[in-house]
């Protein structure tokens, strides 16, 4: 088992015997794709025979466009969709509830939903790298060249059957020959891909260079109020689109990290994102402005620049700036993906911008897809978030009511995340991350889903032949993994103390005195940042309900202490523990759980396939050796740092 055909295995299908008794009169490519699907799980149409199922598919002006409806009435089943779209998810519905038994024989599933956009960005470079990629190369680019093969389609499918609706295929940090992507360069391939993928109901989206004036154009500037640049973008808009007519816009990174953007010429965010939004508004297009802006040139010595601070302070005062046609896509966090960190205050303040929540599949910060991390876990928590933002209508302020665009009329809002996946076979280096892929999908389709069911539906889809008792023993090891990683790694939602550049493994003090705002303040007497009214204020950005929680050490939840504050080593928690014997216990109970995580792989191996065995094996003997790492370097530096012994008396180098 090579692990290519993911959750969409049939291997535990029978072929059945169906004739398709009605269709609508189209010719149309997701229709086309639907009914192959079909055939892939149940094997050729039988025309005409009066045993197995009879089913029919039409359309429906009374659903909406990506919405369906199965009815089951024994073997006779009725597939509807307001659209083509929506008769494809639907059959991919049918498979997945028929293999998972979800569908009686007296039955009707109605299904739409919750969240309009629902994406996937790759950070894809076109010579065939990917950053944060740790699943092989780009199936995308190679060479700078644009690949259409048959995995181009599979992965079409993979998307489009969790509901995927729109997908970047390059990285923000644009440059080099990816400037040139909005070119006659590029036109003829990237026509065919966005062809592909629209017969799987999935918009192509770009990420553009914002100094693209200069690099292709020529210009001197690309000052977004120079007119010549805005003539400049309306006329390279129109012919992107002359070649591209399905483009759903462009994804822009811009004054971040070296970046270019409208702070280089002395404007705000929403003058460089409104016009470009303006270039697009014609033709449909979106405008997706990253909110990730901050001063990559912080000095350590000083105490009150905050770097989570950034986005909040460049973007919340611009509320209501920007264009209809303009999204700001927000990180969870105010970091960087961290394994834990407070969910960003600008889905606390923002009320007249349309927003994206921004997630990371890639496990650039949580195992590198080396550990099993389930982030299912972590992004239950982040969607159930009470936000409290003061626009938000009575009961509807989760962080999942304005992805869904139900907190308060007139919001526009929609959910992306950064794919996990690569060139390998299996997609997602660890067989085992395939899980995080398919629960983003589950979840921008329906941000309500249970995190444990859909990991024991994925297990079921993926490796169907299991046992039940293997399917609990896996299952169990999913589900407590992301506080198992987070329990071996940076304590108390502190975050990074991560080897620079790779991000994989500890390094303590690795940016400690860095340039990147990403410290621990750790000394004899304790660590934490004081982000405190006293400190850098940062808990003062949250409306009251919020910051009344975070301001002080005796309201502030343990998992986000030492974000919010500077702790003594001797500090109690709300555990009861105190800091120094939390920070000791958690790491020797996660590498503890680490090592129970290949005990119980290992004793299932007669039910395994042998490579997906070995593959998995694999990894997971580098977790332990990982967690090891992480416990022996974060006990022995706070015992040294410290001088406070482990009450339990564990050995600490």
């Amino acid at each position: 088992m090579d692990g290519y055909l993911a959750w969409l295995n049939y291997a535990d299908q029978t072929p059945e015997t169906w004739t398709l008794c009605q269709e609508p009169p189209v010719e149309d490519a997701c229709l086309k794709n639907a009914k192959a699907e079909l055939q892939r799980a149940w094997g050729p149409e039988s025309p005409g025979a009066v045993q197995g199922w009879q089913l029919s598919l039409q359309l429906d002006g009374q659903l909406n466009r990506e919405a369906y409806q199965i009815q089951r009435r024994d073997r006779n089943l009725s597939l509807s969709g307001g659209s083509t779209v929506g008769l494809l998810y639907a059959c991919f519905a049918l498979i997945r509830c028929l293999r998972l038994g979800q569908l009686t024989p007296d039955q009707t599933i109605s299904q739409s939903p919750a969240t309009s956009l629902r994406m996937i960005n790759h950070w894809d470079n076109l010579d065939g790298s990917i950053e944060r990629g740790y699943a092989g190369q780009s199936f995308f680019f190679r060479d700078n060249q644009l690949l259409l093969t048959e995995r181009t389609q599979d992965y079409c499918r993979l998307a489009a059957s969790i509901g995927i609706n729109a997908i970047v295929i390059n990285n923000v940090n644009v440059g080099g020959e990816a400037s040139w992507l909005i070119s006659s360069r590029h036109y003829p391939s990237l026509a065919e891909l966005s062809r592909l993928m629209w017969g799987y109901g999935i918009r192509l989206f770009l990420s553009i260079d914002f100094a693209a004036p200069i690099v292709l154009g020529g210009l001197e500037s690309a000052d977004p109020l120079d007119p010549e640049v805005i003539a400049w973008w309306g006329r390279k808009v129109n012919e992107v689109y002359a070649a591209l007519p399905q483009l759903g816009g462009f994804l822009v990174k811009a004054d971040s990290e070296g970046r270019p953007g409208p702070f280089t010429y002395g404007r705000d965010q929403s003058q460089g994102a409104n016009m470009l939004g303006r270039a697009l508004a014609p033709h449909q297009g979106l405008l997706i402005w990253r909110a990730f802006v901050y001063n990559a040139r912080q000095d350590w010595r000083d105490h009150k620049t905050d770097r989570a601070r950034a986005a909040y302070d460049y973007f919340a005062p611009l509320d209501g700036h920007f264009a209809d046609n303009v999204y700001l896509q927000i990180k969870n966090g105010p970091m960087d993906f961290q394994v834990r960190e407070p969910v960003s205050p600008l889905f606390s303040r923002l009320r007249q911008t349309h927003l994206i929540l921004e997630l990371q599949i890639a496990q650039e910060y949580t195992g590198q897809q080396i550990d099993v991390c389930y982030l299912g876990s972590e992004w239950r928590e982040i969607l159930d978030f009470h936000t409290a933002n003061p626009a938000a209508l009575p009961g509807k302020d989760r962080v999942s009511d304005l992805i869904t665009q139900s907190a308060w009329p007139g919001l526009k809002a929609g959910i992306a995340a950064v794919a996990n996946t690569g060139s390998d076979r299996n997609w997602f280096g660890h067989d085992l991350a395939g899980l995080n892929y398919y629960a983003y999908g589950i979840l921008a389709w329906n941000p309500a889903g249970d995190v444990v069911s859909i990991a024991a539906d994925w297990l079921r889809q993926s490796l169907p032949s299991l046992s039940e008792s293997a399917t609990k023993a896996l299952l169990s090891i999913l589900t407590s993994s992301w506080r198992t990683y987070e329990s071996y790694t940076a304590p108390l939602g502190i975050g990074w103390m991560v080897s620079p550049q790779t991000h994989y493994g500890p390094a303590i003090d690795g940016y400690e005195y860095d340039r990147w705002g990403t410290y621990h303040r750790a000394d004899h007497w304790g660590l934490g940042v004081e982000r405190g009214p006293q400190g850098t204020g940062y808990s003062e950005l949250y409306p009251e309900t919020l910051a009344a929680r975070y301001r002080t050490v005796t309201s502030c939840p343990d998992e986000l202490s030492l974000f919010f504050h500077y702790r003594r080593y001797t500090d109690r928690l709300h555990s009861g523990k105190t800091v120094i014997q939390h920070i000791y216990d958690s790491h020797f109970d996660g590498a503890a759980a680490a090592e129970t995580y290949l005990e119980t792989w290992r004793s299932l191996q007669s039910e395994l396939d042998p490579e997906l065995y070995e593959r998995v094996e694999h990894r997971l003997e580098q977790q332990v050796a990982n967690a090891r790492e992480w416990r022996d370097q974060i006990n022995s530096y706070f015992w040294r740092k410290s001088a406070i012994a482990d009450e339990k008396k564990r050995v600490i180098y």
